[in-house]
């Protein structure tokens, strides 16, 4: 079920939209990372884990979206950590008495999804720049890109960098549009982040799709800021995941493209009305 990609470092993918779940290895066990999103696969990964390094020790979610804060009982009951933003997101979320319609109302039926343990992470201190735990030193990458509270984590010694939901060779830049801040830059700045560390990656792994190496690290910062830039012009991005290019499978990329396009109409007509 997991495959290495770097020594001490295992991803899972799963059979939903090519989801990425990172293991790793400490000196006691491992450290999580977006645990996965099937009950069978996080079984199988508990069970893959303890075969392979140990029991999980500590848990991480990059962001406040569901996808990227599901846990299941045999993975432990071990510390699981986000950014002060990410848990004050998702206990936000959390809140509403319908949330759980507003997460499966648009999986398929195949896909079973426990959700009894969803988004039960703790903040880390605002402004946390390591993973608090007994393995290698995990650099916390913050920014607002695609959602506040969003992290990357750099894996120093390994050279691994754990994108989160950015720098995917099938999905296109998703910015959040429902911040106060300006998107556009929001996204530009994270990229600057990402891109301070990359001479020193040999490996990304991008929340969903294919990891890559340096090579693919440097395309993708560059791809992604492309369509970035040109959606703040106002023109059309001249990329390969949307249109007639995309992945079979991920034709519905186009549909969020066009989504963000009118966001953006929206919000910049609701700021020239606000002047």
């Amino acid at each position: 079920m997991m495959r290495e990609v770097a020594k001490g470092v295992r991803v899972h993918e799963s059979e939903f939209i090519e989801s990425n779940a990172v293991a790793v290895q400490g000196e006691a066990g491992v450290l999580l990372v977006d645990a996965g999103i099937t009950d069978r696969e996080m079984i199988a990964i508990a069970d893959d884990l303890r075969a392979l390094g140990g029991p999980v020790v500590a848990g991480f979610s990059t962001h406040p979206h569901w996808d990227h804060l599901l846990w299941h009982a045999t993975l432990g009951e071990a510390p699981r950590y986000g950014t002060a933003r990410c848990a004050a997101a998702i206990e936000a979320f959390l809140s509403d008495a319908n949330w759980r319609d507003l997460v499966t109302e648009d999986l398929p039926p195949e896909i079973e999804v426990p959700l009894d343990l969803l988004g039960q992470i703790d903040g880390l201190p605002a402004g946390a720049v390591r993973i608090p735990w007994n393995g290698p030193e995990v650099r916390i990458i913050e920014h607002r890109a695609h959602a506040a509270g969003h992290a990357a984590l750099f894996v120093e010694e390994c050279g691994v960098l754990v994108a989160g939901d950015m720098l995917s060779d099938v999905l296109i830049p998703m910015l959040d549009l429902s911040g106060a801040g300006d998107p556009i830059e929001e996204y530009l700045a994270g990229l600057r982040l990402l891109e301070d560390v990359a001479g020193d990656v040999d490996v990304v792994i991008p929340g969903h799709g294919s990891v890559g190496g340096a090579a693919q690290l440097r395309e993708r910062i560059e791809r992604d800021r492309a369509y970035v830039l040109a959606l703040g012009r106002g023109d059309t991005p001249s990329d390969p995941r949307i249109g007639r290019s995309a992945k079979p499978g991920w034709e519905w990329v186009t549909d969020v493209h066009e989504g963000q396009v009118q966001g953006l109409a929206e919000m910049t007509e609701r700021d020239g009305r606000s002047e």
